[in-house]
This record gives C-alpha cells, sequence and structure tokens, in this order.
C-alpha cells in the first residue's frame, strides 16, 4: 500500500482536533478581573457553562471544522469524552476526508484513544494492513511527542470542555442576547482572545514550522460564539481563528458509550512508517 496519504489523514485528523482546542489549555496566568460589572456577570454565565460541560465528562457532538484551505468542510460526528483523558470516536465523509485509497464505504469510523488514531479501513492485500480492519497511526507521529502529550492524561486538553475553558480567558465578551439554535431556547455570548490570553498549548509544537502556527496563520486572536441553554450548557460554539473555522453542536452530555480501542489483532500499526514519511519531508 502507498503511504503518500497516510499524512494527509493524520495531518487533517490532528490539524481538526487543535483547531478545537487552540485556545483550550490553562495559562499560567490567572484571567484578568472584569471591566465592569456587565462584563463580570457574562463571565460568571460563561465559567458556569464552562464547569458544568467539563463536570459532566462526555457528550454526543457533531463538529464541523473548515481549514479554510479550499477543500471545504468536514464534519465529525460522535461521542467525545474527557473525563478521563481526551478520546472520541466518531464517522465522518471518507472523500472530504481523502480516506479513499483504503476504505470504500461513504462513512469512515475514526477513533481517537490512549494517544493515537484508529482509522476503520478495507483490508489491504499487502502490507502493515495486510487483512486489518484498522489502522492505527500514533499522535506523536505527526504532533511530536510533546505535542501528543498535550493531548493526554487527565486534562482532557483538545475536548469541547477544554474549548470551553478557553472562554475564561476572553479579553473582551458581549451578550448578543436570546436565539433559538437547534429547537432550543438559547443565549448567545460573544468572546474574543486575544495573543496574550490565548494559552501555551501551542508552546508543546515548537517555536519553528508547527502545526499550530501553519493552521492559525499566526493569528493574533480567537474569536468564539457560545449559545448556552437554560441548564447552563453549550448548546453550540463556534471558534475562528486565521482561516480555521470551527462549530460544534452539543447533541447529548453524559451517559454516553466508553471510547475503546479496536482489539490489537484486527489493527496495522503505521506509526513508524509515517514518522520516517515525515523525517524525510522535512529533510527534502
Amino acid at each position: 500500500m502507498k503511504l503518500k496519504h497516510t499524512a494527509v489523514w493524520v495531518g487533517f485528523t490532528a490539524a481538526t482536533l487543535l483547531a478545537a482546542s487552540a485556545c483550550s489549555a490553562e495559562t499560567t496566568k490567572k484571567a484578568a478581573e472584569a471591566a465592569d460589572d456587565a462584563q463580570g456577570l457574562i463571565k460568571a454565565a460563561l465559567t458556569r457553562a464552562t464547569d458544568q460541560t467539563q463536570n459532566l465528562g462526555s457528550a454526543d457532538v457533531r463538529m464541523t471544522t473548515d481549514l479554510g484551505n479550499g477543500a471545504g468542510p468536514v464534519t465529525m460526528d460522535g461521542t467525545y469524552s474527557w473525563g478521563h483523558g481526551f478520546a472520541f470516536d466518531v464517522e465522518m465523509d471518507t472523500k472530504a476526508a481523502q480516506m479513499g485509497q483504503v476504505h470504500a464505504a461513504p462513512k469512515t469510523r475514526m477513533i481517537f484513544v490512549d494517544g493515537a488514531y484508529y482509522y476503520d479501513i478495507d483490508p489491504q492485500p499487502s502490507g502493515p494492513l495486510k487483512g486489518k480492519e484498522w489502522m492505527k497511526i500514533d499522535a506523536s507521529a505527526v504532533l511530536g511527542e510533546k505535542g501528543a502529550q498535550a493531548l493526554d492524561g487527565t486534562t482532557g486538553a483538545g475536548s469541547p470542555a477544554a474549548s470551553m475553558k478557553g472562554l475564561k480567558y476572553a479579553n473582551n465578551v458581549d451578550d448578543l442576547g436570546e436565539q433559538t439554535v437547534d429547537g432550543q431556547r438559547t443565549h448567545h455570548y460573544k468572546a474574543v482572545i486575544d495573543r496574550a490570553h490565548m494559552g501555551k498549548f501551542k508552546e508543546a509544537y515548537g517555536n519553528q514550522d508547527n502545526l499550530f502556527g501553519a493552521m492559525t496563520g499566526g493569528a493574533d486572536s480567537i474569536t468564539m460564539e457560545v449559545w448556552v441553554n437554560d441548564k447552563d450548557l453549550p448548546v453550540r460554539l463556534t471558534e475562528r481563528f486565521g482561516k480555521v473555522t470551527v462549530t460544534m453542536d452539543f447533541e447529548k452530555f453524559g451517559a454516553t458509550a466508553a471510547v475503546k480501542a479496536p482489539p490489537a489483532a484486527e489493527t496495522g500499526d503505521l506509526t513508524d512508517a509515517v514518522k520516517a514519511q515525515q523525517q524525510q519531508k522535512q529533510q527534502g
């Protein structure tokens, strides 16, 4: 099996992951105090929604990512979990994700758990994926060791809950009033996070040619909009930075199915092959 598309597959899913969590990491500095009572009330509402989301530990989410590269948006629909480390089990359009080389079905299932991506594929006639139902690529193959570590552990970094945490660091927030979204009555808030409040998530990817910088185009700010229902839970969250736009629609919180890795016997590991491919790309 040719490997020329493997970096595209894992690169896209990594970019989607980063896009959804670009402002997710906790900074070492406290957020600036609200400038006035109105700002304080809005931030209090956003803090309640963030805490509620974090405490529930998982959700069924429809996440649409447009990287602004002309390829069009890609939707990942399924379960996201952050209660005991970040994980997800989703389906995405095979063609949009450029998975057609190894999967003929219109939808491709993708799992991220314990720091590795798993793609549901058609068994290949030869190579490391011969007779296998799943393709595995460790996150470190594209994100590097530090980048992969940023998504590991119990912080939930990379998750929708982590994106909500970014709202705490907004230096400019607005109350846009009530709106109906996905059939629910919500309150609409808009927040802008400047470079000084973005946190240190991007530092995990190094200072040169890092994925975060390449994806955001060096954006100086992140604009977030969130629609919160009467249970203090987000119904929709939109993030825009650089050319990237990510929209998350939350369908159900908690009580979701556990995310598990596929059986090892059914999995072919391409991690080393992708790392070698990445090294060749950097050297060439």
